[in-house]
């Protein structure tokens, strides 16, 4: 395996590519824009001089590493030669299947095509291509050059030898892959999700407040980071995305997503990406609760 596609230069897009180009692989990076490329190239830079800062990586790494990742804005060009595409698409179900299916069309016979996805079924995205046993889920974790885990998620109809191919190329990339049957939000999500909304459940019952179940979860339950601060890291259109594939996938009340999370990303408040949600991120030397939280006038 040599060539490499990754679909989306967004934020998990941009961080794939990052470290299979500084793995030593030629790298594909697609989007709709020569603009979005442009931000994205522009980040793996960043990071790379993050690295290059800290001594793990040299000047002449920064470079040949970037120079292994060719932009382009058209997805069939962009798939043509590769041996592995990954799809970091916005999680929404509907572009994904037409990512697949158009990707399906112009990839080689051999191409294995894998998807980023957090939530979304990978049977039912194999199910519109010509090769479901081709594909697979690489679920990275955010930020990518940094996490090392990788979820590989087999759909119903994967083949061992695709998936220990899989498992064998996130370990050449520093990542510690495990494998996951094809089930709403699979493992991380599963646990994390019901987790975050909890949390929001908590504030919105006044119960306590941001900091104060953030605090809790850091120093009671060793957490890095607390779950509200995670959320909005997250993104809180993404957290209350994956809520609604659980809710709708085992049918079960318990993954409903709290009403005060509905009611910030129709506000659009959706966290860092926004500048705010449960904290403001204007200045992000001086994080702050957000002002209606300060105040503690909870959304109903």
């Amino acid at each position: 395996m040599k060539n490499i596609t990754v679909i989306g230069s967004g934020t998990m897009g941009n961080g794939i590519a990052h470290v299979f180009a500084q793995t030593g692989y030629d790298v594909t990076l697609v989007d709709i824009s020569k603009e979005a490329l442009d931000r994205g190239l522009k980040t793996i830079a960043k990071n790379l001089d993050r690295q290059v800062a800290k001594g793990s990586l040299t000047e002449a790494d920064k470079t040949a590493t970037l120079a292994r990742i060719n932009p382009v804005t058209d997805l069939a060009a962009g798939v043509t030669h590769a041996d592995l595409v990954v799809e970091a698409a916005t999680e929404n179900v509907d572009l994904k299947l037409k990512i697949f299916r158009d990707m399906d069309a112009a990839a080689p016979a051999h191409c294995i095509l894998a998807s980023n996805t957090s939530s979304i079924s990978i049977t039912r995205i194999a199910a519109v291509t010509k090769r479901p046993e081709q594909v697979i889920g690489m679920h990275f974790m955010n930020p990518v050059p940094v996490m090392k885990l990788v979820e590989v998620i087999r759909g119903y109809n994967t083949t061992d030898a695709i998936t220990g191919t899989i498992m064998d190329l996130s370990k050449k990339l520093g990542k510690v892959p495990v494998e996951v049957n094809d089930y709403p939000g699979f493992v991380a999500n599963k646990i994390l999700m019901p987790m975050i909304n909890e949390a929001i459940i908590t504030l919105h019952e006044g119960t306590a407040g941001v900091e104060e179940i953030d605090t809790v979860m850091k120093l009671g339950m060793a957490h890095p980071m607390g779950p509200l601060r995670l959320a909005d890291f997250i993104g809180l259109d993404v957290c209350l995305y994956i809520l609604r594939v659980l809710q709708e996938g085992f049918g079960n009340p318990k993954y409903a997503p709290c009403p005060l999370l509905v009611n910030m990303v129709q506000a659009g408040h959706l966290g860092d990406k926004t500048g705010k949600g449960f904290y403001e991120y204007t200045d992000p030397k001086n994080l702050v609760v957000a002002e209606r939280f300060r105040k503690k006038e909870l959304i109903g």
